[in-house]
């Protein structure tokens, strides 16, 4: 399947997702935060699983979604896609929650879109094309040191590892993706080998093309397809500033 033809099926399937959510949380009571089959899921993850789904399977391409599994792994394009990350944002209504997509090939991450469910920002990115927040391009900041950086965390740190500011927002690949365009300077997953493929892979994309770092903390492969596999993502803006936080990060 050719870059145009990946990046409208991302777009549609991120259309679908954000009319019915929008359509389900304008339904919904306020504190309607309805829980879904599994810890941590909510039935507004269902509701945007089945909206993904649904575009994914017209589409001919294969699918791991974080909520329903792996679907025809043989297929020539598997699209990891996260439907709401972020889910417990979005249920008390916190803007700061997206659906994820990344399209693999037999090459690794061919396209990719990041899109707040609810404001609209859309980061995107083709292999070999540049990243994108807007149709605009994007670059990552140049801070070297983490004493003069942002950072965001994902999960709490044993102690202050030293950065001027910190944030923790709850969305992972929001977090990523604003370490992409500058925003933020670097991100640091404090958990334990905790996110799946879906959390990262469609930021990871966007991250690579706008020529900023990302690796697993413990050095594993990021580009797997496996819905029981988790990882530790380290991401920065420059080398300097990335090897500072690998090295802070293997202290725990």
């Amino acid at each position: 399947m050719d870059h145009d033809r990946l990046t409208g099926l991302l777009d549609d399937t991120a259309a679908a997702v954000a009319g019915e959510l929008d359509r389900y949380l304008r339904d919904a009571a306020t504190s309607d935060r309805e829980r879904g089959e599994r810890p941590g899921q909510y039935k507004l993850d269902l509701v945007a699983d089945e909206a993904a789904l649904a575009v994914l399977r017209r589409g001919g391409v294969g699918i791991l979604s974080e909520e329903s599994g792996l679907e025809d792994p043989g297929a020539g394009v598997i699209v990891v896609v996260d439907p709401v990350d972020g889910s417990t944002n979005a249920s008390r209504g916190l803007p700061w929650y997206a659906i994820s997509l990344c399209a693999v090939d037999d090459e690794g991450p061919a396209a990719a879109l990041v899109q707040n469910l609810a404001t609209g920002r859309r980061y995107s990115a083709v292999r070999g094309g540049g990243a994108r927040c807007d149709g605009m391009p994007v670059r990552p900041s140049s801070r070297h040191r983490i004493d003069e950086s942002l950072v965001v965390l994902n999960g709490r740190p044993p102690s202050h590892l030293g950065w001027r500011q910190y944030r923790s927002l709850g969305a992972t690949a929001l977090d990523l993706c604003s370490v992409a365009d500058g925003r933020v300077d670097g991100s640091i997953d404090c958990t334990d080998s905790q996110l799946g493929p879906w959390d990262y892979l469609g930021a990871a994309l966007v991250l690579e093309e706008a020529g900023a770092h990302l690796a697993d903390a413990q050095g594993r492969e990021l580009v797997v397809l496996d819905h029981t596999a988790r990882r530790t993502p380290i991401a920065a803006g420059t080398a300097e500033l990335f090897d500072q936080l690998l090295e802070l990060r293997a202290r725990w």
